[in-house]
């Protein structure tokens, strides 16, 4: 399905938040073994990076991101931060947009198109960096969680379309 959006070596960057959110709103989960297994059927993949934020000791999650290194993911991660948003409220903050973007620059001269799972708007600028440099640019998310700064910039993939391919089982 995107083997004719896509060009030479492929990279592919996850904003695991913002596909979090497109997860719920789509009722099902991705399998990451089979998501990765996808692109390498349509793509010359040549990396796969995962951005999360982490929330301490938590075995269940770290459980999972050993597994996707093992898929072969690079995985990155951080604490989650506690920010104070008034007297008795609390917000979690684990944002890797500049990791993500750092990442996605320092290889620019690594691939020829790029796929960013992310719908998020912060992105555009990256999205207007890399195409600069005469690279393909691919967005997947799911309606609703898929910024208009993205849609103008790329051609977008909507991830209901890869469920078949995709689709966790448990």
């Amino acid at each position: 399905m995107i083997k004719q959006f896509v060009k030479g070596k492929v990279c592919v960057f996850i904003d695991a938040a913002n596909i979090l959110y497109s997860q719920q709103t789509l009722g099902w989960r991705v399998d990451y073994k089979k998501l990765k297994k996808y692109f390498e059927s349509e793509c010359d993949l040549c990396g796969i990076y995962f951005y999360t934020g982490q929330v301490g000791a938590d075995d269940k999650q770290n459980s999972f991101l050993k597994k996707l290194e093992q898929f072969g993911y690079v995985v990155k991660a951080k604490e989650v931060k506690r920010i104070k948003i008034s007297k008795s409220a609390y917000e979690w903050k684990g944002n890797l947009d500049v990791e993500l973007t750092i990442d996605v620059l320092g290889n620019i001269n690594n691939f020829e198109t790029l796929i960013l799972m992310s719908g998020d708007s912060d992105f555009a600028p990256l999205l207007d960096a890399v195409k600069a440099r005469h690279k393909r640019v691919l967005v997947m998310s799911t309606k609703g969680h898929i910024s208009k700064e993205l849609l103008d910039r790329a051609k977008y993939v909507n991830l209901r379309k890869l469920k078949d391919f995709i689709v966790f089982y448990v």
